[in-house]
């Protein structure tokens, strides 16, 4: 590990928007490879169910940012709206510092950051405590449906966790990754809200023109490329078995910025 990452991960240990815990506080895996947890949070951590009492100090609607890299829509996010409480989640800190150390730096009081594996989201905060969940440039995953962050298997954990009916937001460059989506949103009847696969070139309600404001330094990237940004808002309902897609997608064409094509297939289910 390089000097600068040691020398961000020791700053953000003094962080007050800053809460890690990042092997998820697992103690080790049952028969069916489940995580088990500790009973008690490890020291520092705010307790499931009082984020609003214990570190926002409001009763506001929380918004998660789920791999929220560097940070940008989370700071971006709590700029925008001062009367909701927005919190970063990711695994990696030394990205996560960037947007820790502008909120602080900005005084914004509805911005925090967790440092954990979104694998056990559940742990970390109680049921219907989250109104929304934001999903920005989410890593596909074209190989890997469990690990796509839109799949059933992430979907049951965030239902564990948003309010019934709560919003789901996917931001993104791929068109796996939504095309993927829109099949997990109409084979299991989700309430979609809005979908367009150009957001910046598409016409947008009045309530949605803020979001051409927020651009991540990945998205950027994907612009300045020519790669249309797609975007897509729907309703998590508690109720109902939800079923993966059996389907298959046609792969992106590359992995990121420099990287071209993950494999040699040309679709994937």
């Amino acid at each position: 590990m390089g000097k600068g990452k040691l020398a961000k991960f020791a700053e953000m240990e003094t962080f007050a928007n800053v809460f890690q815990a990042p092997a998820g506080t697992i103690v080790r895996r049952d028969e069916q490879g489940r995580p088990v947890f500790d009973d008690d949070m490890p020291a520092g951590l705010i307790e499931r169910g009082r984020w609003r009492e214990d570190f926002f100090g409001n009763a506001n609607p929380i918004v998660l940012e789920l791999g929220c890299g560097r940070g940008e829509y989370t700071v971006g996010l709590a700029r925008m709206f001062p009367e909701k409480n927005f919190i970063g989640v990711d695994i990696k800190g030394s990205r996560m510092w960037h947007g820790a150390r502008a909120a602080l730096q900005e005084g914004l009081r509805n911005a925090a950051f967790l440092r954990t594996n979104i694998e056990f989201i559940e742990r970390f905060f109680a049921a219907g405590e989250v109104d929304e969940i934001w999903l920005t440039f989410s890593d596909p995953q074209m190989k890997k449906p469990t690990r796509r962050l839109t799949s059933t298997y992430f979907l049951e954990r965030y239902r564990r966790i948003l309010r019934d009916g709560g919003l789901i937001h996917l931001k993104t460059d791929s068109r796996f990754l939504f095309t993927y989506t829109d099949y997990v949103v109409s084979g299991n009847a989700l309430p979609l809200k809005f979908r367009t696969l150009d957001l910046y070139a598409d016409s947008l309600p009045d309530d949605m023109r803020p979001l051409l404001n927020i651009q991540t330094y990945y998205e950027q990237q994907w612009l300045a490329r020519g790669i249309a940004i797609k975007y897509m808002q729907f309703q998590l309902p508690q109720q109902g078995a939800l079923r993966e897609p059996d389907v298959e997608i046609e792969m992106d064409e590359y992995r990121s910025y420099n990287r071209q094509k993950r494999s040699g297939s040309d679709t994937s289910k």
